[in-house]
């Protein structure tokens, strides 16, 4: 399927819920948030529902996010169903890992890819300070079980924050030198949050700066993306002697706008075409309006294709931005 400027759309991201156990400073109030009503989110037979009808449009890979995924209940068997959707080739989630410890092993057996863990430093105090209510010991732990469980693709996110977890920056790329796990690092985004939190990201130049200093196993060498797979943002490198690889996803300092491949799905139904664009379809309407699938993929055609070119983060007064934090349009 391709959008108005020929770019080959493949890749869902599906937000399960707008609720999270954590409270973490770029991306909720530590008030906590307004909760959707449990009717005003899909069910999860509409959002498999949705699911088909996108692969037959071509779309091969989900991703489950939130909010934080694991907290909905009955996940297990939503991975299960998404994976016997012909032509869905990878079921993916990205997670806090709080919850991860007790899931991992189930949800391998379902059927799951691959695990995004959002973990922003290897200090205690600094990781419950930055989530507010979070312990680490947790989050690790849930990264250990997805590991024993024999999850294939593991990958690390961090958000480099000045003067916040700067230390850290290279302490997490340690994973990827002693395993095969992708640790990437996120150029933190204007959302929401991120934007009254007070806190200042840091330029993905200076990280790799900091990454081959630290190690100083010389420069990085650029990784191939993989031949027809459903390929994210991530711009791979791997360091001499390292058994995994270092990501980096940076919309601001260097839009891939031009080859985005995905659309978000909101947990209230909603088809948004771009992170930062307001503009979209509302599913659960026509869902819950008795839509025949043949129309169905209509719709989901027709809103694919007014794709927006690109996004306009830096432009703060762009009346086409949504103004909603990050767990409120998927994280």
């Amino acid at each position: 399927m391709l959008d108005g400027q020929k770019r080959k759309i493949e890749y869902v991201r599906i937000s399960l819920t707008d609720r999270c156990n954590l409270r973490c400073q770029y991306c909720m109030p530590a008030a906590g948030i307004e909760k959707l009503r449990h009717e005003d989110i899909l069910t999860f037979d509409e959002v498999v529902r949705v699911a088909r009808a996108l692969a037959s449009l071509g779309v091969r890979k989900i991703r489950l996010t939130g909010g934080e995924p694991l907290v909905r209940r009955g996940i297990v068997g939503l991975v299960r169903e998404l994976k016997a959707i012909d032509g869905i080739e990878q079921v993916v989630l990205t997670t806090n890992g709080v919850q991860l410890a007790a899931l991992a092993q189930p949800l391998r057996e379902a059927g799951l890819d691959g695990i995004n863990l959002s973990l922003d430093t290897l200090d205690p105090a600094v990781f419950h300070r930055l989530t507010r209510i979070g312990s680490l010991d947790d989050a690790l732990a849930g990264l250990q079980a997805a590991r024993e469980a024999g999850i294939r693709r593991i990958k690390i996110n961090c958000v480099p924050l000045a003067g916040v977890n700067e230390p850290d920056i290279c302490r997490l790329a340690d994973f990827a030198q002693r395993d095969p796990i992708q640790v990437r690092y996120i150029e933190l985004m204007p959302i929401g949050c991120a934007r009254t939190a007070g806190l200042r990201g840091i330029p993905t130049a200076k990280v790799r700066q900091m990454l081959e200093e630290h190690f100083r196993l010389g420069p990085m060498l650029p990784v191939q993306a993989q031949a027809g797979a459903v390929n994210g943002p991530a711009v791979c490198y791997r360091l001499p002697g390292f058994a995994g690889e270092i990501g980096f996803i940076d919309a601001l300092e260097h839009k891939f706008c031009a080859s985005c491949n995905r659309v978000r799905l909101t947990a209230e139904g909603f088809l948004k075409l771009c992170l930062n664009a307001k503009d979209g379809l509302d599913l659960r309407e026509l869902l819950r309006g008795g839509i025949s699938d043949e129309n169905l993929r209509l719709a989901l055609r027709q809103s694919i294709w007014h794709k927006p070119v690109e996004h306009h983060f830096k432009e703060a007064h762009d009346a086409s931005r949504d103004r909603r934090a990050m767990y409120q349009v998927g994280g």
